[in-house]
């Protein structure tokens, strides 16, 4: 029996090792990096608070609601130092207003775009480039259409501006793109890196857990347990042997 056992776990452990070592070396990526470093949480610019004068927007949604603008949501900040209005309506998408003027302002344009990444971003570092983003892929799935603002720095930082709101939807940089193929191979869901409920992954962990219990049932003739246990049974027997021969005596 623990032959067969030596034989499944040898075999198992052999077509697994590969998708193990993924595990073990994505683990300990995961683990070292903290995922708000992953994020560029530590890159944002440090924020003040902008707040817009009740007058401001009372003026700047009766001068919408004058035009015929109507919405269900309505949310009012300021978007590079001038007040705006989002607006929402069921499942349409949102609406960018310049309270000021009542100009439409979304989709916002690349230079918009360009300026907002530059204010998000910490240091004096400004967009190398700009490229317009209408699908979604393996390094940003987020609303659309979006831009796409990378900056010459070491990290080769990426920010993804919204082109409804002016709002950024998402930060890139190496060691996030590292951290998401990895994560890619740890759930082994290599086309969009997201997905681990898979059946493979979910086959694979069964053989994973297969090999880890016919290791535990081998474990005992691995450390000599099942020898010395031959060995005592067999000192056992004869000395039952001799005791009977005396007897006999």
């Amino acid at each position: 029996m623990s032959a067969l056992w030596a034989k499944i776990h040898r075999w198992l452990a052999l077509l697994m090792a590969i998708q193990i070592l993924f595990w073990f070396v994505s683990g300990l990526f995961f683990a070292a990096f903290p995922i708000e470093r992953v994020r560029s949480e530590h890159a944002i610019a440090p924020a003040q608070a902008e707040p817009v004068p009740f007058g401001t927007a009372a003026d700047g949604l009766l001068r919408l609601g004058s035009a015929g603008v109507t919405g269900e949501r309505i949310e009012i900040r300021n978007l590079l130092g001038r007040p705006v209005a989002l607006i929402a309506a069921g499942e349409s998408r949102p609406r960018l207003y310049d309270l000021a003027t009542g100009q439409r302002l979304s989709p916002l344009p690349m230079d918009a775009a360009a300026r907002i990444a530059e204010a998000d971003h910490a240091g004096e570092l400004r967009a190398s480039m700009v490229e317009r983003v209408a699908e979604n892929s393996t390094e940003y799935r987020g609303p659309l259409p979006a831009w796409r603002v990378d900056f010459q720095d070491r990290a080769a930082r990426s920010l993804y501006v919204a082109a409804d709101t002016g709002a950024v939807t998402a930060r890139r940089s190496t060691l996030w793109r590292v951290y998401d193929f990895l994560w890619g191979l740890h759930v082994m869901d290599w086309r969009t890196h997201e997905d681990f409920n898979s059946p493979l992954l979910v086959a694979a962990t069964l053989l994973g857990l297969v090999v880890v219990i016919s290791g535990l049932v081998m474990l005992p003739r691995r450390l000599g347990y099942t020898a010395w246990r031959r060995r005592r049974r067999a000192r056992a027997s004869s000395g039952s042997s001799i005791v009977g021969s005396g007897g006999q005596a």
